[in-house]
């Protein structure tokens, strides 16, 4: 029997030592993130599906995520052992003089970017001076005004125009020419494309080569609750790994655990297969922290006002958690995803 289906059914039980029964030890991680359980964060219900949690020991609760408090609040006040926050909504909260620790890159690439029409003739964000630029929320200036000024542009050589996040009303944008570029993220290139227009992407290497999302930890968390922790990230590790060993299996664990995203079935694989693009790692060792990129992002937040001041490596980055993250055997992945595609497809 493969040992995640092995361990599940342990962790259903008990295990016997020396004749007696005794119940496996699991530890409740309440975690905090954006969305529940979703394609968008797969490697949580892939992890879930194929066992890779309970095998650790862990138990996920996922906390609501439609609060209007912001995450950090959650781990500064003890009701989150973990939470997902971008750089800015890291730098802001230690700014303000929280304890956190960011222990995983969950993305290492930025969701957000500048988007042209498939069949236009641009092809660098420096060609949009004097163009009409759209923005999908007020929220995407920033990053129209990052993309700009890693050309030599400002903000004064476009002229910016919300447009607004319904996926017709963006796609008109283009249809209509009424905008040469879009500031926006994911969800809104797809939403673009499921109403007849393909997309290309023009965002310069200062926009999207940093973390889209992080986990942060308490800087405060005792040692049983960092162990409970490693287990939670290597169990993530090797969920994500799944969707390079094999992205059908990712499709078919998600169909069962997020119908609600397949309903129209091309949407759903094109939604999981820009998840992919964003949450497999691209260094060595998985999530792992960045630290030359997270010092040149600064700059140019705090240019922008995104942040006050720029904070030292040292003072929210805390490596310690990568080396347990990774430690898991990448063959032994491979033939469980053999055996749940044998088993279940």
């Amino acid at each position: 029997m493969r040992r995640a289906v092995k361990m599940s059914l342990l962790a259903a039980t008990a295990m016997i030592i020396g004749g007696t029964a005794v119940a496996q030890e699991i530890t409740q991680i309440n975690a905090i993130m954006p969305k529940q359980r979703s394609a968008n964060y797969f490697p949580l219900i892939v992890g879930e599906a194929l066992g890779y949690f309970e095998e650790e020991g862990v138990n996920v609760n996922l906390l609501p995520s439609t609060t209007p408090i912001p995450f950090v609040s959650f781990i500064r006040n003890g009701q989150a052992d973990i939470a997902m926050l971008d750089p800015a909504e890291v730098l802001q909260a230690k700014a303000a003089g929280a304890d956190i620790r960011v222990v995983y890159e969950v993305m290492q690439q930025a969701p957000d970017g500048i988007a042209i029409s498939g069949e236009s003739a641009i092809t660098d964000v420096a060609e949009l001076e004097g163009e009409t630029v759209g923005l999908v929320s007020d929220r995407d200036l920033v990053t129209l005004k990052i993309a700009l000024d890693a050309r030599g542009l400002t903000e004064n050589d476009v002229t910016s125009v919300v447009v607004g996040e319904a996926g017709p009303t963006l796609a008109a944008a283009f249809m209509d020419q009424t905008v040469a570029a879009i500031a926006g993220s994911g969800p809104d290139w797809l939403a673009i494309q499921a109403n007849g227009i393909p997309i290309k992407l023009i965002t310069p290497e200062e926009v999207s080569a940093k973390p889209g999302n992080t986990f942060v930890i308490s800087g405060e968390a005792d040692e049983a609750k960092r162990v409970a922790i490693q287990g939670y990230l290597r169990a993530w590790s090797k969920a994500m790994y799944v969707a390079e060993v094999d992205p059908e299996v990712v499709a078919a664990i998600a169909r069962e655990a997020v119908p609600e995203e397949w309903e129209d079935p091309e949407f759903g694989q094109q939604y999981l297969d820009n998840a992919i693009r964003l949450n497999v790692s691209v260094t060595d060792n998985l999530g792992d922290l960045q630290t030359e990129i997270w010092q040149n992002i600064q700059p140019a937040m705090q240019k922008f006002g995104v942040i006050d001041e720029i904070v030292a490596n040292e003072e929210f980055l805390d490596p310690s958690l990568i080396e347990p993250a990774n430690d898991w055997d990448r063959a032994e992945v491979e033939a469980e995803v053999a055996a749940w595609r044998e088993e279940n497809m």
